[in-house]
Parts: C-alpha cells; structure tokens; sequence
C-alpha cells in the first residue's frame, strides 16, 4: 500500500509538473520566438520535445495518478468497473462524433494528443474522460451520500447529474482553450453559437458522462463506496489543477468575451466540486464529541468485585 501511495503521488507531481510545463510553452515562450532561438541547440530540442508530446504526457500521468488513487481506496473490482465503461463508452462517442458530428457536432482531431485510433481520435481521449469523469464522479458522490457506502435510487440520481456536471463545466473552459487559440488541439467544422462551441457539444459531454457513471453506478451497486472527506485530496487537486488549465490559457489568450464561459465554469464547477468535498462525511478522527470528565477511578471503586465463577447476565 505504500509503495502504492508513493507512485500516485508521482505521477500526481508529474502530472501538475507537466501542466506547468505546458503553460509555460503556450503562454510565455510560444509567443517569443527569440527565447527559443537563444536556447543552445539541446535546448531547443528538449522544447521542440515538450511542445509535441506534452500533451499527451500529462493526460498519461493524470490517467495513472486517478487509476492508484482508485486502486488504494476503492479497490481492483470497483476501478475496473470505472475505468472500462468510461474508456469504452466515451471513445465510442468520440468515434461516432467524429464520423457523424453526433454528439458533439463537426470537429476533428489535429495533432499533439498522440496516435489516433481508427486515424479520428487520439488514444489519450478516453484516458481523459477516465480520469476527469472519475474525480467528478467521486466528488459528487462523497457529497452526496453522507457518509452511506450505497446509496438510495434518489442519491445515485442525484450524485450522476452533478458528476456530469462537473465535467461539462470544465469543457466550457477546455474547448475553447484547445480549440481556438493560436496552437489548437482540435478544431469545430461549423461556427458554435455558444463561443465557438455548438451547444449540442456541451449536451453531448453532459450526456456521455452521465452515460458511463451510470454505468459504474450499476456496477458499483453491491460495493460498499465510502470515501470520507480527508480522502477527496486527490479527486479535488486534480479537478482544480485542470480546471485551471484550461481556464488560464483561455482568458489569456482569447478576449474578453471568454470571461462569460469561464465565470460560468467556476460557479457550476469549482464551487460545486469544492461545497461537494466540504460537505462530505469527516474522518471519525475529524470528529470530537463534547462530554463531560470523569473520574474513572471513583467509577472503580465503586463497582464491587465480581465472584469468581458468576456471569453477568
């Protein structure tokens, strides 16, 4: 198990480091050519480097920090049941909406997420949905169950729909930071009404990932699922961290307008995803009842000695 901790929060550092990284590129050296140019030749490939495959690289490590997480506090039965339906189910929307525009609109895939199966979508996709979609998920569900390992009909309604929710709001910010800024990752082949993005593409992400955590939910039904709020540091971390990625390259590289969808992420993503984890059940060590002192020695001498061979009924 602690070998098991030490990875996840490898892969967790490497995962934020990576992101950093990222920004860094996109937003500081990107734009300066001449900082690139005075790099010494070794320099200038590990960027060159950085900039190809660094997309790829912190999907990869938040993938592997999500799925240690999920194998040290929810076990091997309960991540499998995450993980495929979430893999399989949001590739295959990715398939269709690629192929047919259905959920998601037109688009298309450009390069930098890695190789693209069936030539449309690049393998890393699916492991984002994966991860994302699991601390969104968590969060939702920590929140509201109230400390219950299984929940009630009402509850798993409840806690799906704020988990699909959680990861819609972060696309607000997500796609026009890699849609529409000078170095996309993805491109819409019509105009979105709602900031470049069709509104069917924000219907068609709350409907998928509604669509695999249901599909977890029922998997999960006869697994007791108790996550208390000291254990949603890595579920939360991970959610704001790539929230905020999204939302800094958007209000930095596009204009003002974005200031709207990325206002809306924030009130339907990060203060759910923060209250949710807030309201979670504490630790029971978290918890201290006010009883009055007492004396244990005069409860003592008061209770006279038992016979031996006398049981107490």
């Amino acid at each position: 198990m602690k070998q098991l901790l030490i990875a996840e929060r490898f892969c967790l550092i490497a995962h934020v480091f990576s992101m950093a990284f990222g920004l860094a590129g996109l937003l500081l050296i990107l734009p300066r050519p001449e900082l690139v140019m005075s790099l010494p030749p070794a320099g200038q490939t590990l960027f060159q480097w950085g900039m190809a495959g660094g997309g790829v690289v912190y999907i990869i490590f938040g993938a592997a920090a999500v799925a240690l997480y999920s194998l040290r506090t929810l076990g091997l039965g309960a991540t499998l049941a995450f993980f495929v339906p979430s893999v399989f189910l949001s590739l295959s929307s990715e398939l269709l909406g690629t192929s047919t525009g259905f959920p998601f609109g037109h688009y298309h895939y450009l390069s930098g997420l890695g190789y693209k199966i069936a030539g449309l979508v690049p393998f890393t996709i699916p492991l984002s949905w994966f991860y994302l979609g699991l601390v969104s998920y968590i969060i939702a569900r920590a929140g509201v169950g109230g400390g219950k390992g299984k929940l009630n009909w009402v509850r798993q309604i409840g806690a799906i729909a704020l988990g699909a929710l959680l990861l819609t709001a972060w696309d607000f910010v997500l796609d026009p930071a890699m849609s529409q800024t000078s170095v996309p990752f993805w491109e819409f082949e019509e105009l979105g009404a709602f900031f470049g993005m069709p509104y069917r593409n924000l219907a068609g992400w709350m409907g998928t990932g509604a669509l695999f955590m249901s599909v977890a939910a029922f998997l999960w039904r006869k697994t007791p699922i108790k996550l208390e709020r000291s254990e949603l540091g890595l579920p939360l971390i991970v959610y704001l961290v790539n929230f905020a990625f999204g939302a800094i390259i958007t209000v930095v590289s596009l204009d003002s307008r974005f200031w709207f969808p990325t206002s809306l992420a924030v009130l339907l993503g990060v203060v759910p995803a923060i209250a949710l984890s807030w309201i979670a059940k504490p630790a029971t060590g978290d918890v201290t009842e006010t009883m009055p002192s007492l004396d244990t020695s005069v409860l003592t001498a008061k209770i006279p000695p038992e016979p031996v061979g006398v049981l107490r009924k």
